[in-house]
């Protein structure tokens, strides 16, 4: 066998290869996303929504005070790593370049976005929930931003990289100053970008657990006062899925199937404006 036939056998060896991988990753996947719908759809019904957890070996109920739990909290960890991610952003990006304090900053980034979550929440737990004389909402809202932040951070600060000189030399020609050519042009100018970081960043800290177990911890009854334990879907999900009532773990089915749901229209959401911003 000549050298031409033995690389054509090679590479189609390797596809067939990679072509058997994605097969069985897809097949995982969807066997996993069936059991997640038919089982997370046969609990969503009216009560669902509208009612709260039920009491241990009670019929009926629902998960209304840990959907609006988890979204109270996911509302203001948006609010809050938001600014302070795309602010940081454009500051690595736009007068960081050669600053040591920028250095350290992008060093203290990377390592928190590889960092546990359950190490985020022990370290929240000890701040705040130790010395502060309890579990809180507000708590797991810190607990997410600090996970949440460093994913807008490094999406900013490499979105306005990708931002050509000569728009900033052309701003600056007219005369406007550099914080307006920050937030008024290279900003806008890959806003599409930022706003798909956001997105990314929400879907990732939406199906925490780990760090609420520490902070929020839980509220079978319906509550919005963020100063006290909070109902969550994820911690829900994790206390009812190991019950052994079968109700709870039908409602910890239909949990599930909404944050998959939630997380699965964020990601298109992301996908579409980037779709767009790559065409334009």
């Amino acid at each position: 066998m000549n050298l031409y036939n033995r690389r054509v056998w090679t590479n189609r060896i390797g596809i067939a290869l990679s072509m058997l991988a994605m097969l069985f990753g897809l097949l995982a996947l969807m066997w996993i996303l069936w059991t997640l719908f038919s089982k997370g759809f046969a609990a969503l019904d009216w009560n669902f929504f509208t009612k709260d957890t039920p009491a241990p070996g009670s019929a009926g109920g629902g998960l209304r005070n840990a959907i609006v739990g988890s979204l109270m909290i996911i509302g203001v960890t948006t609010l809050v790593s938001t600014p302070v991610g795309i602010l940081a952003g454009i500051y690595l990006a736009e007068y960081g370049t050669t600053s040591k304090f920028a250095a350290t900053t992008r060093f203290i980034t990377d390592i928190m976005l590889s960092a546990p979550s359950i190490v985020i929440g022990l370290f929240v737990y000890a701040l705040a929930v130790a010395t502060l004389g309890g579990f809180s909402g507000w708590a797991g809202s810190l607990a997410l931003s600090l996970i949440a932040i460093p994913v807008v951070v490094r999406t900013t600060e490499n979105m306005l990289r990708l931002v050509p000189t000569s728009l900033r030399e052309a701003a600056f020609a007219v005369g406007a100053p550099r914080w307006q050519v920050s937030l008024k042009v290279t900003l806008r100018a890959v806003k599409s970008g930022v706003v798909t970081g956001i997105l990314l960043a929400i879907a990732r800290v939406t199906g925490e657990t780990a760090p609420l177990l520490f902070t929020a911890l839980n509220n079978q009854f319906y509550s919005t006062n963020m100063s006290k334990p909070m109902g969550n879907l994820p911690v829900v999900i994790f206390q009812f899925a190991m019950s052994p009532y079968d109700n709870w773990v039908s409602l910890a089915w239909g949990g599930a199937l909404l944050i998959a749901l939630l997380v699965l229209g964020l990601n298109i959401a992301a996908r579409v404006l980037f779709r767009q911003k790559a065409s334009n």
